[in-house]
């Protein structure tokens, strides 16, 4: 009898794991995707009064979302997220009445995140290419500013250095530009391994994938650098611990043939500047033109 009863005791007990096993995978790839859905979005931007374009375009088989606002026929402020991330990152900046009354504001989800390929990581030369050529379709004749956050920054510097004719001015804010500076973890590999890989979310699964590989993409991206010839700005805060203010230093020595670099250094300030110092980078970009 007590033998049935723990049998029964450990058959329920298996049944519980299972399902809660179950349950967290379907939560983790389906909830868990870090990205607003179409309703909320449509919710946000009603709620802020600002009139939107939410649309797709298809680039070499890759479909890259992105959020519009402001006047189609105005200088462009292009914003580039980071690992994870998605469109929504720059959420604010799109619905800023200063920034309104000057620019069209575009903000995409980049390869892998929001709703453009999910779950699909690929390196920083597919990135920039691809975003390459998102500029040149959406391009209105009027100067593009391209304004990257943490692992945009090395993208948007990798589409600069391939097309230094194209942007009026590069944004870096909290750019992991230097490959010395990038320390992969070693427990990024270790998740990176079947069955952990599909334990843990997509969008970080793609973020894993992407930010293993960085270094490597650094080093080819460094001596490109030079190539870049448009105005550029770095903001940084002094107490970034996941992209070390050392970054400052390289970008400044490494980007000798830009047109102007100016550097925007914001005292014990952390890695999270785009949200925390909104109102000082909003100001830096309204100078912009």
């Amino acid at each position: 009898m007590k033998n049935g009863f723990l049998i029964v005791r450990q058959n329920k007990m298996k049944t519980i794991f299972f399902s809660f096993t179950l349950l967290y995978l379907v939560f983790c790839q389906s909830c868990m995707r870090m990205r607003m859905t179409s309703k909320e979005t449509k919710t946000f931007f009603k709620t802020a009064k600002t009139t939107y374009i939410d649309s797709s375009l298809v680039i070499n088989d890759f479909t890259i979302h992105y959020i519009e606002t402001g006047n189609k026929n105005a200088p462009t402020l292009f914003f580039v997220h980071g690992s994870p991330g998605s469109w929504d990152a720059f959420k604010d900046y799109l619905k800023d009445t200063l920034l309104l009354s000057k620019y069209r504001m575009i903000a995409v989800d980049r390869i892998g995140f929001g709703y453009s390929n999910f779950g699909q990581a690929e390196d920083l030369r597919t990135q920039s290419y691809i975003l390459e050529k998102m500029t040149q379709k959406i391009a209105n004749g009027k100067p593009i500013y391209l304004i990257g956050h943490s692992l945009g920054g090395p993208t948007i510097a990798e589409m600069a250095a391939d097309k230094p004719n194209d942007y009026a001015a590069l944004i870096v804010l909290s750019g992991s530009i230097d490959p010395k500076a990038e320390t992969p973890e070693q427990w990024r590999s270790v998740i990176k391994t079947r069955p952990l890989r599909f334990l843990i979310p997509a969008a970080l699964r793609t973020s894993n994938d992407e930010l293993w590989s960085l270094k490597r993409d650094l080093y080819d991206l460094k001596p490109k650098l030079r190539n870049i010839t448009t105005k550029v700005i770095i903001i940084h805060g002094t107490k970034d611990q996941l992209v070390p203010y050392s970054n400052v230093a390289f970008m400044k020595s490494e980007l000798y043939s830009a047109e102007t670099l100016d550097v925007i250094s914001i005292k014990d300030a952390n890695h999270f500047i785009p949200w925390v110092n909104f109102e000082q980078i909003r100001d830096v970009l309204y100078k912009l033109e």
